[in-house]
């Protein structure tokens, strides 16, 4: 298995928490497919493509989410 240093993991976390959302959301979007066949096909094609796009989103949004959830809480 290949090992980041933890100084990444925050690349490490946003590339798994897209992947797994975008995984999710594309199941649920091609399910009333005709066949199993093309269920699996639009499934994965709409899955890579939405994880291409989320990606990125993911890994530049979560530092301004963290400072913006620290601010709208307290201790």
């Amino acid at each position: 298995m290949i090992k980041v240093p933890r100084t990444h993991s925050h690349f490490v976390f946003g590339t798994l928490q897209s992947g797994l959302t975008s995984l999710i959301a594309a199941f649920i979007a091609s399910f009333p497919s005709p066949t199993v066949l093309q269920f699996v096909g639009h499934w994965m094609s709409s899955w890579l493509i939405a994880w291409i796009v989320m990606l990125p989103v993911v890994i530049l949004a979560a530092p301004v989410i963290r400072s913006l959830s620290i601010a709208l809480t307290h201790d």
